[in-house]
């Protein structure tokens, strides 16, 4: 599945674990099915059973429209006097990198013989995807979204209805990504025979960070090949958003035996990076840059909790980067120094959105525009060749924008006034 170059063997140990990592923290109740999907992603995803591998990028090629193509921002180049290219993910059929893994997922659990899929989403775009995939491969599908999130996607939930999903909402805790996970992981503990559970990101027990990995990863293997085509060498820094981090292991993973390519992990920083440990809340979602060891969902890693290791509530503008932890292997390429976190705030990110929709005709996802936050304020850093994954357009954000920028002194932004606003 990954290919044969640096930086594509298999990473963890095989046992889940990378580093300190990772691992297996699931109810017993969910050990058959966890060990039943372990088995099916050996013999199918790494192994190629019955052509699976095949039929999946046949699918992604024909459904999906991969390649994605690495674009030239010519606007941007000239402004930041080096060469900063686009893979464009936001070109994926549903608009955002979650297909890859979405597809994948869905078509696995065919082969497994599973009769219904649930997922979970955030920002929308994941169950988006995951709708669609399971439209496609005549499945149903039932989509766990937390209240809040509903509210700030509600483009997206039509969409996931109109592919033929059930959305349920979650109203515990915030209403946010974290407890529609915890939900969505108690039906699947409850329907474990006939369902499968599509984890939209690299989080949760094994095999789950390493499958997802493998499924993004079509976004580095391409990236890789049409750099050295394009400009006869690889990129001096690959950039991508940070949230659970599917779009960034896919974007880093042929890339991290390169030495020479510097990886940068942009969170969002929100409007602080400090945690408010009364209200049990930390205005931001860097887990990378601010979180410590812990278990989530899953697994161990880095997440956002408080001195006793409750889990706080994070923050984010961006739905999708809206979560207190993050993928095991991202933990592991940080502490290894691999990888570079980095955050960007709120207000960064919304002047990213606005600036790379004026200067290059792309409007990105809120997620994708903290990436560009991060090349408009550090380019000096990051050598003559940058590639930023776009990891989605932002179609389903412009609500949230126009309500966010009509907060903010904005520079260049359009009139608010026509949206109602009170600039």
């Amino acid at each position: 599945m990954s290919g044969n170059h640096a930086g594509a063997d298999r990473a963890d140990a095989g046992d889940g674990t990378f580093g300190g990592y990772g691992g297996q923290y699931v109810p017993e109740a969910l050990m058959p099915a966890i060990e039943e999907l372990t088995d099916a992603y050996e013999r199918y995803v790494l192994g190629n059973e019955d052509g699976f591998v095949d039929e999946f990028r046949g699918r992604m090629a024909d459904f999906g429209g991969r390649p994605t193509p690495l674009q030239r921002a010519d606007r941007l180049s000239e402004r930041y006097g080096r060469d900063v290219y686009l893979k464009r993910e936001d070109l994926v059929h549903g608009g955002a990198h979650k297909l890859n893994n979405a597809l994948g997922q869905v078509l696995l659990a065919k082969y497994m013989g599973k009769e219904r899929i649930v997922a979970e989403t955030g920002a929308g775009q994941h169950g988006t995807a995951t709708a669609m995939a399971a439209a496609h491969l005549g499945m149903p599908c039932e989509v766990y979204m937390g209240e809040r999130d509903i509210n700030r996607q509600r483009p997206n939930v039509f969409r996931m209805r109109l592919n033929g999903a059930d959305v349920t909402p979650v109203t515990t805790g915030r209403g946010t990504l974290k407890e529609a996970i915890s939900e969505t992981m108690r039906d699947w503990a409850t329907n474990v025979e006939d369902t499968h559970y599509v984890i939209g990101s690299v989080v949760g027990p094994h095999p789950f960070p390493s499958m997802v990995r493998d499924f993004q990863a079509l976004i580095s293997e391409e990236a890789r090949g049409q750099a050295e085509g394009k400009e006869g060498r690889l990129p001096d820094a690959v950039l991508a958003c940070a949230g659970g981090g599917s779009n960034t292991m896919g974007a880093f993973h042929h890339f991290v035996g390169d030495e020479d390519v510097d990886l940068y992990a942009v969170e969002a920083g929100g409007s602080s990076l400090d945690v408010d440990e009364d209200e049990g809340v930390a205005p931001n979602s860097a887990s990378l840059s601010t979180g410590s060891e812990g278990v989530l969902h899953g697994a161990r890693t880095k997440l956002l909790q408080d001195r006793h290791g409750q889990i706080v509530e994070s923050h984010s503008v961006s739905s999708g980067l809206d979560y207190a932890g993050v993928g095991p292997e991202l933990a592991h390429l940080v502490d290894e120094e691999r990888v570079t976190p980095v955050t960007v705030d709120d207000d960064a990110a919304v002047e990213a959105f606005h600036r790379l929709s004026q200067e290059e005709g792309i409007i990105p996802a809120l997620e994708t525009a903290h990436a560009f936050g991060y090349l408009h304020e550090h380019h000096d850093e990051l050598g003559e060749f940058v590639v930023v994954n776009v990891s989605g357009r932002g179609d389903k954000d412009l609500e949230s924008v126009i309500e966010e920028t009509s907060r903010r002194d904005v520079p260049n932004a359009p009139d608010m006034d026509v949206f109602g606003g009170d600039r």
